[in-house]
């Protein structure tokens, strides 16, 4: 073995987003905006959710987790990928690498779990209305919440010690904006098939296994619905489920897409955009979908904001 070989990396290079110095600051000003949007959509919605008693229900409790994950999800990635838009030299360090990592990996299985558990309560709500206040209790829904995170920090555990495991003694320059694993596994210059086989069970155990709960979920759902009689209810019901479908949809997509690749030791341009969206754009969208889509959001904001320009006024 040669020396370089025998050089232990504690420190990474992100290639960054783009390696065009005139397209950088536009990029950094439109995710900018992108990251407020977020930051402000997602306390906006836990706000409400909170602060309004007609929205305390099992639904409204999984949307304002949701916000909490997006919102902690975005912030691991975001921040960092703004300011190496912005640097000259964009570096990280082995541990700081691996904390970014873990975290993005907890939020991100999280996440998933919280939106099969959003579509179980869809399913009870719509097919087993009368029996869905006993069925939807409040210990259950802290149950379903608590395995959610429980079961995200555990596969984000068992991926970072497998993946910071290995040995990093060559290049350091990680394809990306932010530590992942194709471009980690890329850069290892020891044996990845363990770590490779643990992402694709990993993937599939929760990925599908939680698609499959929702798409069972909705094919019960879309079932009840079209044996609906009024009209008025098929209405509400296929708004307040296209809302979480289409935050499924871009999620699912765009994570499938990326960690299911026939290899690990390939990471095209594609994939970079495709982490855009399931790490910057999905967790901006979520609320502004829930808030524009969901009749009873959009009631309890459009109150808030008449409230707050009405004391206003009077203030004046």
């Amino acid at each position: 073995m040669d020396i370089i070989n025998k050089t232990k990396v504690t420190v990474f290079v992100f290639s960054g987003l783009t390696d065009n110095e005139e397209l950088a600051p536009f990029l950094f000003i439109f995710f900018l905006q992108v990251y407020i949007v977020t930051i402000v959509g997602n306390i906006g919605m836990m706000t409400v959710v909170h602060s309004t008693s007609k929205l305390h229900t099992p639904m409204y409790f999984f949307l304002s987790y949701l916000s909490l994950v997006d919102l902690l999800y975005s912030s691991v990635i975001t921040p960092k990928m703004l300011s190496d838009l912005i640097s000259m030299r964009k570096t990280i360090s082995l541990d700081e690498c691996a904390l970014q990592f873990f975290l993005f990996v907890a939020m991100a299985c999280s996440d998933v779990f919280l939106l099969s558990n959003m579509s179980y309560d869809r399913y009870v709500a719509i097919c087993h209305p009368l029996h869905y206040v006993s069925i939807m209790t409040k210990k259950k829904c802290w149950y379903l919440v608590v395995l959610a995170f429980s079961v995200g920090f555990l596969q984000s555990s068992l991926l970072t010690g497998c993946i910071f495991n290995l040995q990093f003694c060559g290049s350091n320059l990680i394809d990306h904006f932010y530590c992942d694993i194709p471009p980690l596994i890329k850069l290892s210059c020891s044996d990845t098939f363990s770590c490779e086989m643990l992402t694709i069970f990993l993937t599939l155990s929760s990925g599908m296994g939680t698609l499959s709960t929702i798409l069972i979920s909705y094919t019960f759902i879309i079932s009840s619905i079209l044996r609906t009689n009024s009209a008025e209810g098929r209405k509400k019901a296929f708004s307040t489920c296209s809302s979480h479908l289409l935050c499924v949809t871009i999620f699912y997509v765009s994570v499938l897409f990326t960690y299911l690749r026939s290899t690990f030791n390939v990471f095209e341009k594609q994939d970079k955009i495709a982490a855009v969206f399931y790490t910057v754009v999905s967790p901006m969208l979520n609320p502004l979908i829930y808030s524009l889509r969901n009749q009873e959001v959009k009631k309890v904001i459009t109150r808030a904001i008449q409230n707050f320009t009405d004391s206003n006024m009077k203030t004046d």
